[in-house]
This record gives C-alpha cells, structure tokens and sequence, in this order.
C-alpha cells in the first residue's frame, strides 16, 4: 500500500481544496499541513520548491528521493499515473481535451472573480486579512494579527491591477461572475458534473475556485447565496465525494439513478462509465465555454502576444471593455499547453472539438 501523499497547503487556498477534494474522492490517502509551506518543509528537511505555490505535494523519484510538485494541473495527470481508482480524465480525446480547458478556465479565470472580490471590496479585505493569518496561527495576540493582517491587504490590494482588477474592469468582472453562476446552474439542473455523472478534473478546478467564492468571501458569496442555490449546493458536496460510485453511495443526491443493475457498479477501474457521449454534450455546456471564449480567449491571445514581445503589460477588450494587466509567462505556457493538448489529437477528433467550440469563440486559440 503507497504511503499517503504529504499535501502542504492553505485553507484560504482555491488551489489546495480543489486538490484535496480531488484525493477525498479517488480514495487517495493523504496528511495535510496547513500553515507556512516552507517551515513545514524544513521540518521534515524537504528543499522547498522554486517558486513556493499552494498547493505543495511530495511524491518519490526514481531513486525514492522526495521531491516536491506544486502545479494542480500537472499533478492531477501525475496522480493518474499513479493510482487506477476513479480516474477524473475522460476516456473521450474530445471529451479529455474540452474538460482540460475548462479546468484552464477555472484555474486561470475565476480565479480572477475570487482575487477581486477580496481585495477591491473593504469588506471581503477586512474579513480576508484576519481569516487569512488566523489559519496560519490561531492563537495570534490582536496586535500581531492586525499588523500582519494590515501587510497581507497592503500587499494584495496593490497588485490588484496585476490580475487586471481595477475600478475600470470592476463592472465586467461582477457581470462575468454573475453569468458563470447562472451558467452553472443551468448545466447542474441537467447533469452533476460538467462531463456527465462522474466529476472530471475541470470539476475539481471549478470547486476549488467556488470554495473562497461561496464560502469565504462575503460579497461573492451573498451573490451566489442569492443567484445560484444549486452551485452552492454542489460546492457543499463536492468537498468529499469519497462515497460516490462505491456501492450505496451518494448517487441520489445528484439525480444518479441507483438502479439494481449500478448498485454492484463502481468506478474504481473503470473509466467507460458515466461520462455523457461526445455526439450529444448538452448545450448547457456550450454556454459555458460561450462564456470562457467571451472573457478568458481575449486574455490569453493578448497576453501571449505581450509576452512573445517582451511587454511587461498588455491592454485588450474583453466583452466590449478595456482590460489592462501585467504579463504572465505562466498564462502563455498555459496557451501552449492547450495548444500541445490540442495538437495530439487525431484530425477526426480535432474536427469534432472544432464543430463544437465553432460558435463558442473557443477555438480562435486552436486554428
């Protein structure tokens, strides 16, 4: 049996809980150490990584050395490697492909909705700044959390514009967060997961954002309390999904009809059932990727074209809007993965991606 998996991370992390939530339903088993990355390293004299990310996970080389992972997405194919049981990669290329940027999306984009939720708004950064310190120490005297609390919103607040926040895009970023929860809860009144009636890695993605969203920052949340019950709902349950698919699992609250032929089904080696066919993915789905070829297109092309330029800043209009943001080399390495993605697919499958992204905006990227 494989040891647990080390996860160093924190609670106020989008990027922890969609891993950890993850491992809960794949019945992986783990130990996580909330708090200082780095000092809980040391303590098991583990070289930290370069740069140190949230979440960090430590797995074994060749040489049963540990070595230190940090990129969800990476690691999530990593895991797939590793363990069988209740695979999050649908068998479909069509279907693996279109999930792979929609977790791009998640990771990428509504990270955006969360970072300037909690930072523009006085309220979310005077909840973010106490909460954030207490889940590294809880036992902080009140001086020490207000001033260490006061250095965290200093720090935020002024790289807001960095992610593109600012009181120019402030409409924009409400609006698209206020689709994507409609969007949401169109697809969930249809299907329990964006792929069909098992949860994909882009699940994970989109969970892991909605976390802070829905449970941490006040603003966001009150939205979501007030547009979009059943994304709430589902980001409840999503937290542990270690029963589902195991016989007498939680299938029935998700609309997954515990007929006497599935009770004896599980995923655990199977990774041909549940997902929904490629010939017919609901356009509860296309919507959302409407939406990502809407916002996240525009921001990916432009920032890949500041990079290959060496801008350090690029300015672009998304949904009618002027956006203007810092470079990042990570967001163009995220288009080119997606492109490599793309690009192992056979010309009948890239066709099929195609003819669905046709009227997205998606596929401006891909050709």
């Amino acid at each position: 049996m494989k040891e647990p998996i080390k996860v160093f991370g924190n609670v106020g992390s989008p990027y922890t809980q969609k891993i950890l939530a993850l491992l809960r339903y794949r019945n992986i088993p783990y130990s996580v150490s909330w708090g200082d990355v780095v000092h809980n390293l040391s303590l098991l004299n583990i070289e930290p990584p370069k740069p140190v990310l949230l979440p960090t996970l430590i797995f074994k080389d060749d040489n049963n050395k540990d070595i230190c992972k940090t990129d969800t997405t990476p690691i999530i194919r990593h895991l797939e490697k590793l363990y069988n049981n209740k695979s999050v990669i649908p068998i479909s290329p069509v279907l693996s492909f279109l999930n792979y940027m929609l977790e791009d999306f998640a990771d990428e984009w509504t990270t955006k909705y969360m970072f300037h939720y909690r930072w523009y708004f006085d309220e979310d950064a005077e909840n973010a700044k106490k909460m954030l310190v207490l889940q590294h120490k809880l036992n902080i005297d009140d001086d020490s959390l207000q001033e260490f609390g006061n250095v965290i919103a200093d720090r935020q607040i002024n790289r807001l514009w960095v992610v593109g926040s600012s009181d120019e895009t402030a409409s924009l970023i409400d609006q698209s967060y206020k689709r994507y929860l409609q969007l949401m809860e169109n697809h969930l009144s249809q299907l329990p997961f964006m792929f069909g009636n098992r949860p994909s890695s882009s699940d994970f993605g989109l969970y892991g954002q909605l976390t802070q969203l829905v449970g941490f920052d006040p603003t966001p949340s009150n939205i979501a309390y007030k547009k979009a019950p059943r994304t709430v709902s589902w980001v409840s349950t999503m937290s542990d999904l270690s029963g589902l698919h195991n016989k007498g699992g939680i299938g029935e609250f998700f609309g997954i009809d515990n007929k006497e032929e599935d009770k004896n089904l599980n995923y655990f080696n199977d990774n041909d059932y549940g997902w929904i066919e490629t010939e017919n993915i609901p356009n509860t789905l296309s919507d959302i990727f409407k939406e990502i070829g809407k916002v996240y297109i525009p921001c990916l092309i432009a920032n890949s074209k500041a990079y290959d330029n060496g801008d350090d800043v690029w300015e672009t209009k998304i949904d009618n809007s002027k956006w203007t943001q810092r470079t990042f080399s990570y967001q163009a390495k995220c288009l080119n993965w997606i492109k490599e993605e793309f690009d192992k697919l056979s010309s009948s499958d890239k066709n099929k991606v195609n003819c669905f992204l046709e009227d997205t905006g998606c596929n401006e990227i891909l050709n």
